[in-house]
């Protein structure tokens, strides 16, 4: 095996409920997460509690995608 040459230093925060804050590297702002729509639905968040956002799995989608 050769040595390590990245390692990715992230933290991740629960504010509440489906809201996670997201610390990356080369970023100096962190990424809110949450919930919108169908997934709402899915997780039976109130869509009126919190406000739209991209869901981790936006964020999955988009970088296999890249």
């Amino acid at each position: 095996m050769t040595d390590v040459v990245y390692r990715s230093e992230v933290t991740v925060e629960r504010i509440g409920g489906p809201i996670r804050r997201a610390h990356l590297p080369a970023r100096t702002e962190p990424i809110t997460f949450g919930v919108h729509s169908e997934v709402a639905e899915h997780y039976g968040i109130d869509p009126d509690r919190y406000p739209p956002d991209a869901t981790t799995l936006d964020y999955v989608v988009a970088a296999a995608a890249g």
